[in-house]
Order: structure tokens, then sequence, then C-alpha cells
């Protein structure tokens, strides 16, 4: 890691350019993502607001809320800005995407996210991924908690635009796959930012946050923004306060000695992955 500004943007396939720090839809619903949002119009203004704030590539799934996500993003921002992005985590089911996209009142949708490859049938998977984008339903096809041999196998099919692993300044089990895909020029969504139970680290994390005067989670996420330029964030939350404090960790400036610190949480001897 080394100090200094934080790249903004990133293009995603080489064609798509989007905000870094970007908005995830998973805390708009509640009660294991299958109810509508306890607050709907806080909601719908945390989703107004992060545009306006210049978010401009919004992550969601057709199982957050049951579709209620995909409902609050087309009820707060349709019709859409020019530049903003979409990217749906789901299975292969044609008609999944086929309504997904319904709801969000595209024809296509921007990044489409494999949320797990099964090795029994991963080349017919990869296929019918291969033909959606050929039919012009998919711009970019993306993969989630994959090794770096699954990456290049679905590379035989598709071009892999970007990788959700979990990932974390606590977690780094797929370093290598981060590593990969920065060398080829392949986004990178890490989550989450934090593991709760890691204690040790959790007390670093305050230190600095009190340094800063920040929280211990805009720390988190800033340490990932300085990591790796590849990196792409997608925080997700229900309240304004808290979302203005997610896009502030960008302003957030962290020293040699504070990246040194940081970057000493995934060695303590407690660290719980």
């Amino acid at each position: 890691m080394k100090n200094g500004k934080i790249r903004r943007d990133f293009s995603i396939g080489g064609k798509l350019t989007v905000n870094r720090l970007g908005y995830g839809t998973k805390q708009i619903t509640q009660k294991g993502l299958s109810e509508e949002p306890l607050l709907r119009k806080e909601a719908l203004k945390v989703l107004k607001h992060a545009v306006k704030s210049g978010v401009n590539f919004i992550a969601t799934a057709d199982s957050h809320g049951q579709h209620v996500a995909e409902e609050l993003i087309t009820e707060a921002l349709y019709p859409y800005q020019m530049n903003l992005v979409f990217g749906i985590k789901g299975g292969i089911v044609r008609s999944d995407l086929e309504e997904s996209l319904h709801r969000l009142k595209v024809g296509s949708v921007d990044l489409y996210q494999l949320d797990r490859v099964n090795p029994e049938d991963a080349e017919a998977t990869f296929e019918l991924l291969k033909n959606a984008q050929i039919d012009k339903k998919i711009k970019h096809i993306g993969l989630s908690e994959v090794t770096i041999d699954q990456i290049k196998q679905a590379q035989r099919h598709f071009d892999v635009a970007f990788v959700q692993n979990e990932y974390s300044i606590d977690n780094r089990k797929w370093e290598d796959v981060l590593e990969f895909t920065k060398q080829h020029n392949i986004a990178f969504i890490p989550s989450p930012a934090l593991n709760e139970d890691h204690v040790k680290g959790k007390a670093t994390l305050q230190k600095i946050a009190d340094k800063h005067q920040v929280r211990p989670e805009q720390i988190a996420l800033s340490w990932l923004l300085q990591h790796s330029d590849n990196i792409l964030l997608i925080p997700g939350t229900s309240h304004l306060e808290h979302l203005e404090e997610n896009l502030n960790i960008e302003s957030i400036e962290l020293s040699e000695e504070d990246l040194y610190e940081l970057d000493s949480i995934h060695t303590l001897s407690d660290i719980s992955v």
C-alpha cells in the first residue's frame, strides 16, 4: 500500500467508467432481505441522495427483499441518469434476468454477476452467460467467490470484467485473486469491510478512527480504497446520515504510519475469518 491521492474511478472492461465508491442495496430491506424496508421514504431518499452526490454504480440483486430493492431503485431514480450503472447478482435462470430487467425498466444490464460457480455445470453456465451477452441482455459479466483457476476457466467463454470475493482489512484469504485481477485490469469488489469478531483489529481501527475523528468502519473502507486501485466499494445503508459518512471516506487522508498499523491487522493472532 502507498499513501497518496486516491484514484476515484475505474473503467470496467476497459469501457465502462464508474466511480470507485458505489452503493449496494442490501441494507434497504429488513429481516433477512425478505420484507419491505421499515423506513421506505428514507430508503428512497438514500437512493436519490447517493446519485445526486456522485454515486453512479448501484449494485443490487433480485433476492434483496424479494425484488423490493429493484422496485425501490425504479421508484426513486427512473428515468435514470445517462451515466448510471447497474450491477445485478443472481443465478443464470433466464427468466430471473428478464424479470429484473423488467422491474428496472431497462433492456439490458450493465453488469451481471454470477452468484456462485458450480463446478458440475460451470461450462454450461458460462455458455448461457455468453449467449445472454451475445443477445445484448448483459453488457459485462462478473463472478463471485471464485479462484484464479475459475476465472481463467470462465475467460475461455467471455471476458471477466469484475470479481466479488470476501476480502477485508482483516481477511486476506483472496489476496492472490485480488493481485490477479489487478494485473489483468479486472475490477474487484470486496465484502465485507470488517469481520466484527476480530477484537484486536477493531481496537486498531478505533485508535486510528479516533485520530481522524471518524468511525472505524470508515477507516476500514478508506483502507480498501488505498490498498488497490481496482477495488470498487458498494457499502449499503438505509439512513442518510450513514450514507454521508460512507461518501466522505474519500476525504480521509491516512498517513504512512496509519497504513502500516492497518496493514498489520490481518497478521494479529486472534484473526477469525
